[in-house]
């Protein structure tokens, strides 16, 4: 992986970090580093997450997937860091192959179970407590469709959780094959674990690979920015946001990377939105929105950094002559009489000739980053040598490394999510399962507190 910084420097940028800042900032980062190492040396709550791609045995996965092996299809039920890393990794791998049911939608869940061959179907019910209120609701009507087509959901059936807890036992009344969520890791923080690996070893991708990407950035981790990208990513993340860039618009240059900028907005914002601290993750995608967001990026309020991502190397699409298709006989006269085409019809058509969708992809790309360099506005590029099976191991591991040295910096607890347990105890209160007066929690009541102004 590797990361540019140049264009968020002050003398490039407002807000921008003076390259003096940075060299102060590099001995926190060397102190936080200290930090990180002791934990992931002690398999501490959270830290442990950066062992992964040494922790995480492909093989075992391997073996454990074995009777769904092959399967068509594969549908993922789960929620946040429990269907997000999955979601990540199957895109990078280019399997369409690979759903995810992330969502209690009962619209878009119908329509997903609708459109899919569920004879060919296998299922990964993916939640840590075994009690996420989400992915067991979606997980009963699966069974159910299942059982309407007359297929036994047992045979199709693979479950990833904690030690102990209803999916446990599930799987243990069942015979259901099931792995465990690694201890000390956050969801969101699993993608190079089981969470996030399981379809793709399903669907005979080589997780192998995945592992080693990640492994790659793991050993590159040093005690100083300028050594290491994702500290140096991290760091500037934190010192723009200290001087006002308090959004950060993740914005990847090529489609399959759509879901690793979701994956990327849930470990900023869950991890560092604490305390009144932490950045806004925005999510964007290059190219389809610089003809949308990058209005606001390059001329709206200065509170913006955007993170441009990708490979370094593409496939290639050649974009046809437009005298191919038998009508640009004007602009193919045009171009051989020397003559300059003309702005409009197959004069524009003619202007593409010769080149392919990856190059231009990657002049849109230059064209955004220098676009926000000539209005001022911070931006930072990140790179790696392709997408693939390695490439997204060393994103996925990057950005997590990058998120807990933010969360040094800023002195949060990254690995806790206290307000997101505020609103599950609200939600379960809000069915009849809390322990509060008539079957709510005192959360749930909260609800019912609430101001109205209704305008209809």
């Amino acid at each position: 992986m590797r990361v540019d910084l140049g264009n968020a420097l002050a003398s490039e940028a407002t807000p921008g970090v003076p390259r003096a800042a940075l060299d102060r900032l590099d001995g926190r980062v060397t102190r936080a580093h200290e930090r990180i190492e002791r934990g992931r040396r002690e398999g501490a709550l959270g830290y442990a997450a950066l062992d992964l791609p040494h922790r995480t045995d492909p093989t075992a996965i391997e073996e454990a997937v074995a009777p769904l092996a092959g399967a068509a299809h594969v549908l993922v039920v789960g929620i946040g860091g429990s269907a997000l890393g999955a979601a990540t990794v199957a895109s990078a791998l280019g399997d369409g192959s690979i759903h995810t049911l992330d969502n209690v939608d009962p619209a878009h869940t119908a329509r997903l179970l609708d459109s899919l061959p569920l004879a060919d179907t296998v299922l990964t019910v993916v939640s840590r407590s075994g009690t996420t209120a989400e992915t067991l609701a979606n997980f009963l009507v699966v069974r159910e469709a299942m059982a309407a087509e007359g297929l036994d959901w047992t045979e199709r059936t693979l479950v990833v959780t904690g030690e102990s807890g209803p999916l446990r036992e599930l799987a243990g009344e069942h015979a259901l094959p099931a792995l465990d969520v690694p201890a000390e890791v956050p969801g969101r923080f699993g993608a190079l674990s089981t969470v996030g690996l399981v379809p793709a070893a399903i669907r005979g991708h080589d997780i192998g690979r995945v592992l080693d990407g990640g492994r790659r950035v793991a050993e590159g981790l040093s005690g100083s920015l300028y050594e290491t990208p994702a500290y140096a990513y991290g760091a500037a993340c934190y010192a723009l946001d200290a001087r006002g860039a308090s959004v950060n618009a993740m914005m990847p240059y090529a489609e399959a990377l759509e879901p690793f900028a979701e994956w990327f907005a849930q470990l900023w914002a869950e991890s560092l939105g604490k305390e009144g601290l932490g950045q806004t993750p925005a999510r964007a995608l290059g190219a389809t929105d610089q003809h949308s967001q990058l209005q606001l990026y390059r001329a709206g309020p200065r509170d913006k950094l955007v993170t441009l991502v990708r490979p370094r190397e593409r496939s290639e699409l050649p974009i046809p002559a437009p005298d191919h298709s038998g009508t640009g006989e004007r602009a193919g006269n045009a171009s051989a009489t020397g003559e300059d085409a003309p702005a409009t019809g197959e004069g524009a058509l003619a202007s593409l000739r010769g080149t392919d969708l990856g190059t231009l992809l990657d002049a849109e790309f230059q064209a955004t980053e220098a676009s926000l360099a000539a209005a001022d506005r911070p931006s930072v590029r990140i790179e790696v040598d392709r997408l693939d099976a390695s490439g997204i191991g060393e994103l996925c591991y990057g950005l997590e490394a990058a998120c807990v040295l933010a969360g040094e910096l800023y002195g949060v607890e990254t690995f806790t999510q206290p307000a997101v347990e505020w609103g599950k105890c609200a939600a379960r209160g809000l069915l009849g399962g809390g322990d509060g007066e008539n079957g709510t929690t005192s959360e749930a009541r909260a609800v019912g507190e609430r101001t109205e102004l209704v305008v209809e």
